[in-house]
């Protein structure tokens, strides 16, 4: 080669790794041929999901846009519900009767889906949310045909769809103050308790983090027991109304107990404990044997208890026992409560080691400080129905109760 001479690329082929080239995105063209696949099988779901078995289309890339075209029968906008250009099919969720019978097939369809590819649940999950997070988009019978999905997608066990991922975009505040939310629920309960159990559908809101409060898929200015009484007893779900009713007593149960808690254990005024009692009582319309049973064991949670010395246990008891008898004898009000006391006490020493030889000299000292009248003992020790520790505890108070027949004879 002459020096003058310069090297040339002519002819030569630079070549490029193939990893390098990034295919564009074609959700649109992935879309139609899903569609073509319910047209060319009349919407037979069972010979839909054998073609798009054999198909070789990609769906680790458009895993959303399926379940796209499950649901509303095509390609949406990017990050909305609205129907985007492309083909339609008349057989998606979104065109089913609002009923069990026309939306189960769909549900079936999609379990076979995710049976064979696993990985699509989390294409399932992004528009379910999508989906529920935009219900005000939606009319009001394709809202209820997303319910009934959403309830015999967890009856049925969809593989893998997580309640809390699904449940959980509901509780949008706009969605939540128009009522939307409620009607979706309410729709979702009444569908699933068809073939499942309260129990199941509480499993199903406790996994799905909302099991607490179910208030909170009501309007603010809708949120109270009356009203959710109400509203589910119309729509025929009672077993819901009782449970909800006592999911809140126990919530205010509880509350009232660490307040009271609180204040014994600091040995505040018994006369402030008392009207704090009282009006807890009357803000939750609290029944007064739960209360008489809930401050027994306030009162014997605060004992400080001085571990295997028995007389000293003893003397802690009963001193806790004197200290506090006014504040149980406010709300003793009847034989019948005061007779519902006597059977607290003789559970708790019966299970606690500790008291058990305490009990009459605790149903003594009770006496004593007039919160157990002498008729309601004798109604306890003659015709005492609770039968934990009963013929133990009937031998021990034998002698007081000998006491009180020989004290009214006398008299």
């Amino acid at each position: 080669m002459s020096s003058k001479e310069r090297p040339t690329l002519g002819g030569t082929r630079i070549k490029t790794r193939k990893r390098n080239i990034a295919a564009p995105l074609d959700p649109a063209a992935f879309a139609d041929a899903v569609v073509q696949i319910y047209l060319d099988n009349a919407g037979d779901l069972e010979l839909v999901a054998k073609s798009i078995e054999s198909s070789d289309l990609n769906f680790s890339r458009y895993g959303d846009t399926l379940f796209e075209v499950v649901f509303i029968g095509g390609r949406t906008q990017p990050g909305t519900v609205k129907p985007d250009e492309g083909d339609r099919h008349p057989y998606s969720v979104i065109d089913c009767e609002p009923k069990r019978e026309g939306i189960l097939p769909s549900v079936i369809y999609v379990q076979k889906i995710l049976r064979r590819r696993p990985f699509l649940i989390k294409n399932l999950e992004n528009v379910m949310q999508r989906f529920l997070q935009s219900l005000e988009l939606f009319e009001d019978n394709e809202r209820k045909k997303l319910a009934i999905f959403t309830a015999l997608a967890f009856s049925q066990k969809l593989s893998g769809l997580p309640p809390e991922t699904v449940l959980q975009p509901l509780l949008k505040d706009n969605l939540v103050g128009k009522g939307l939310v409620l009607s979706f629920i309410t729709d979702f309960f009444k569908e699933y308790l068809v073939d499942n159990s309260l129990d199941d559908l509480i499993s199903v809101l406790k996994r799905g983090k909302v099991e607490d409060d179910l208030l909170i898929f009501f309007p603010p200015a809708k949120r109270s027991a009356d009203c959710f009484s109400e509203h589910f007893t119309k729509e025929g779900l009672l077993s819901l109304v009782e449970y909800n009713a006592k999911k809140m007593f126990e919530v205010k149960l509880k509350e009232m107990k660490s307040a009271l808690t609180a204040q014994i254990t600091e040995e505040t005024d018994i006369s402030e404990v008392i009207e704090t009692v009282k009006h807890s009582v009357k803000d939750a319309k609290l029944p007064d044997v739960e209360i008489v049973r809930m401050l027994w064991d306030v009162m014997m949670d605060a004992v400080q208890w001085s571990g295997k010395n028995q007389q000293q246990n003893a003397n802690a008891a009963l001193r806790q026992v004197k200290t506090w008898a006014k504040l149980l004898n406010t709300f003793c009000t009847s034989g019948k409560i005061e007779l519902e006391l006597m059977y607290k006490v003789q559970i708790q020493c019966y299970e606690d080691a500790k008291l058990m030889k305490l009990f009459p000299e605790i149903v003594r000292s009770l006496y004593e400080q007039d919160v157990l009248a002498e008729d309601t003992i004798l109604h306890w020790f003659r015709k005492g129905t609770n039968p934990k520790g009963r013929q133990i505890f009937v031998k021990s108070l034998e002698p007081f109760v000998n006491w009180l027949e020989e004290a009214e004879e006398e008299e």
